[in-house]
């Protein structure tokens, strides 16, 4: 690990959190001040991460010596491509294109990770009973465009998030319904993972599915006309596919748990998770969580939460730019310095 005087990053730091739809930037100009004003552009709009970033900074009176980038997918090598998103990070180029001196960046779940140990109990909604244990383990989980999954650790003092590609888990059925809906769930190379189901394209993917079961023709098309539908009443293979969609999550983040045995919590976050708190709280995301014999009365006392912080891994990036050396983070061939 770098020692600790080496985590910092010079002032005013670029934060940015860059998704598949989405991508989030502010700028932190001291360790003493809070992120600047976020802007969010959508990725499509731009050719490359560095066009955006162009964009963001147009006529912004403070310019950024360094970065913090969290990126959806996993950061390996000089070219960094997005899972769900066509653009790849290039950092070396950035010290011409965008001039800055030093790059650090992360994946997107670790700075949800951090988001977790950054926010107050006020950006929290919790999902059932149980308390968290200062200091234990905990697991952050959030279905949008894909399903992104991290866990956080404490050691040395310090908070370390552990980054993965957990979203691409196995999933399968269960249930004697299950068994009828899920022969016909969109298949990714003839596997079922999390991400056919947890995600945006993953609802959808879940209404078709509850449709064809029963032999009844799909008229929506979208994850939003899903969840509105669900939660208005309006439509019962909605209602039935975000029910099926709750109990998956239910049961991913019950697996994630106990794989960290999380008894400092588990957190939901991203917008879908935000959206569906009613469904949420219905009971089944819950009893899915829970049964997990032998484990049912360990994982009934740790705690579930929404975040429900609009821009959480923005404020998990900040929280690292001010107070690098509250967390452990092993930025190695991650970061590229002038």
């Amino acid at each position: 690990m770098s020692h600790p005087s080496e985590q910092a990053l010079p002032f005013p730091i670029l934060i940015g959190d860059i998704g598949g739809t989405n991508a989030r930037f502010a700028i932190v100009e001291s360790a003493d001040t809070e992120a600047g004003e976020p802007r969010i552009v959508q990725t499509a709009s731009y050719a490359t991460i560095d066009d955006a970033i162009l964009a963001v900074l147009d006529g912004s009176p403070v310019r950024p010596r360094s970065a913090v980038l969290a990126v959806a997918g996993p950061v390996e090598g000089e070219e960094i491509a997005l899972t769900n998103c066509p653009w790849v990070v290039r950092p070396k180029q950035m010290f011409s294109t965008i001039g800055l001196s030093d790059i650090l960046v992360l994946n997107d779940f670790e700075a949800q990770a951090l988001a977790v140990v950054a926010l107050g109990d006020e950006h929290m909604e919790k999902i059932g009973p149980g308390e968290p244990e200062e200091g234990a383990g905990r697991v952050v989980l959030g279905p949008g465009t894909g399903l992104g999954v991290a866990g956080l650790v404490h050691a040395l003092g310090r908070w370390i998030p552990v980054p993965g590609e957990g979203g691409h888990m196995d999933i399968g059925p269960r249930s004697p319904r299950d068994f009828e809906v899920f022969p016909h769930i969109e298949k990714l190379e003839g596997r079922i993972s999390g991400e056919q189901i947890l995600c945006g394209r993953g609802l959808v993917n879940t209404y078709r599915a509850v449709a064809k079961a029963d032999g009844k023709t799909p008229t929506l098309t979208q994850p939003a006309q899903v969840t509105a539908a669900a939660l208005e009443g309006s439509d019962p293979i909605a209602e039935e596919a975000l029910e099926l969609f709750v109990t998956c999550l239910g049961r991913t983040a019950g697996d994630l748990a106990l794989v960290f045995k999380s008894k400092g919590g588990v957190y939901l976050t991203g917008g879908i998770a935000q959206k569906i708190v009613p469904a949420l709280k219905k009971g089944n995301f819950r009893e899915a969580f829970e049964d997990k014999a032998p484990h049912r009365e360990l994982m009934r006392s740790m705690p579930v939460y929404v975040i429900t912080h609009p821009l959480a891994a923005l404020a998990g990036l900040a929280a690292y730019a001010r107070t690098p050396d509250l967390f452990g983070i092993e930025t190695g061939d991650r970061r590229w310095r002038v």
